[in-house]
């Protein structure tokens, strides 16, 4: 693997380094679940309100183009977890194990590991999805000293849940709670007992993934009557719902109180100029369950939703913020990526020498603080096994997706992202020669999955 994979942790900057050595800062990883680009008041939502997130934005930095793992949940948490891109993770879809799980992530590192050999305290809170109960690739085994919320990504839709994890052992709710206040207060709970040490907390939202669902509050009251809407019956999946706009905007506002309560803990402990505190999604937006994304949709939304290789399916909002640290109301243009975190933080923890696991990602650590030479990526790449089989790979400007694949017959799209972001004209009629590079490219940096591979079906 270490021959195959020819990417390095690119790191620089050794005030960066010293540093980290000095005094290791938190890091509150936000991971949500299927929320697209423009979801949220920073990226240009009006029907929505996202107040504290705005704020967020506002005191730290937002990136414009930054990239989930992948377009689906399970390939994309893998790709964060270990550093890898979807042409060498070992999840690169969703692997579904009966009768609760996905396929483990196996030997791999995780970031858990990372933090955890540097000395930090480390907990998940939410959905974890990469390895079934008793595989071995549960969070406790991957790095995690604690561990509350779901293990398969299959139950996580049902958000009053029959059982939750607390570490090894199942907790029966009997769907008399819901799972994200559940969480939420899990992960409260952690960042108080160890706000006197290092630590890292992934905190993994299912908001606002189907069912859409949620407890009729004063946050659900707020768009109760708001929008015109067509109620969803249940047929095509997923809990029938009589209001699914007012569901859907009401989670997504959830999501922002419970940020603004972590934001809060932080100034009231007394630790927010020593945490990083990141917020993210694993993929674009959905459309099940009655979702209606083009209603919430603006002059900023991408072209393509969840499952989708299109700048929507993969391109996901990214907000930063660590007070004292980032400037105020930044805006990034850095292309980057999940596989980007593993190098990040081995650098932010002073381990960029040490930690020997192979990325396919560069730090960004440079970038969010505005010391040293930022690097940029050669290529950008996602392969997707579902719907006909996707590739798509992002050099510089350009990005190439391949349709089709199994089909024996695939199709080939260009498109030059910085004159047209929204994807509407495919150039590769146009540049045959770029099309047949970038795609010679895509033979080089991926390598052959015992689970995961394309073919004519």
């Amino acid at each position: 693997m270490k021959k195959i994979l020819s990417s390095t942790l690119l790191l620089s900057a050794v005030p960066l380094a010293a540093m980290a050595q000095a005094e290791k800062p938190n890091v509150i990883f936000v991971l949500v679940d299927d929320l697209g680009y423009t979801d949220i008041e920073p990226y240009g939502q009006e029907k929505i309100q996202t107040p504290n997130l705005s704020q967020m934005a506002e005191n730290g930095m937002q990136f414009m183009q930054f990239y989930s793992g992948s377009t689906v949940s399970a390939p994309s948490r893998a790709s964060l977890m270990t550093g890898m891109h979807t042409g060498h993770t070992k999840i690169r879809g969703n692997k579904e194990i009966q009768p609760e799980g996905q396929e483990p992530v196996g030997d791999m590192l995780t970031l858990g590991d990372l933090f955890q050999t540097a000395g930090y305290a480390t907990g998940i809170f939410g959905k974890w999805g990469l390895g079934y109960p008793g595989s071995g690739s549960e969070p406790t085994k991957k790095g995690f000293d604690e561990f509350y919320g779901y293990n398969c990504q299959r139950q996580a839709h049902r958000f009053f849940p029959q059982w939750l994890w607390e570490n090894d052992s199942k907790i029966m709710l009997n769907g008399e709670g819901y799972s994200q206040d559940l969480i939420h207060q899990k992960a409260l709970s952690f960042i108080q007992r160890n706000a006197d040490k290092p630590f890292f907390a992934y905190v993994t939202y299912t908001l606002p993934h189907a069912a859409l669902e949620q407890p009729k509050d004063t946050i659900w009251a707020m768009y109760r009557d708001k929008f015109p809407e067509t109620p969803y019956d249940g047929k095509r999946g997923y809990t029938p719902v009589d209001k699914p706009r007012a569901e859907f905007a009401a989670m997504v506002t959830r999501l922002d109180v419970y940020i603004g309560e972590l934001r809060a803990e932080l100034e009231r402990l007394g630790i927010a100029e020593n945490t990083l505190l990141i917020f993210t999604s694993d993929n674009g937006p959905h459309i099940e369950g009655g979702a209606d994304p083009a209603f919430f949709a603006n002059e900023l939304t991408p072209r393509g939703t969840k499952r989708a290789l299109y700048e929507g399916g993969i391109l996901v909002p990214t907000l930063m913020e660590w007070k004292g640290t980032i400037k105020a109301d930044e805006k990034s243009e850095l292309a980057a990526a999940f596989w980007d975190f593993m190098p990040t933080f081995a650098q932010l923890t002073g381990q960029e020498k040490s930690w020997k696991q192979p990325t396919d990602g560069i730090s960004i650590l440079p970038t969010i603080t505005g010391k040293g030479k930022q690097k940029k990526h050669d290529y950008l790449y996602w392969e997707f096994h579902e719907e006909g089989g996707r590739q798509a790979i992002r050099q510089g400007d350009w990005k190439l997706i391949i349709q089709k694949i199994n089909t024996g017959n695939p199709t080939y799209e260009l498109y030059n992202l910085k004159s047209d972001p929204f994807e509407k004209t495919d150039l590769a009629a146009k540049y045959p020669k770029r099309v047949k590079k970038m795609t010679k490219k895509i033979s080089k940096v991926r390598t052959q999955s015992d689970l995961f591979n394309f073919g004519i079906k």
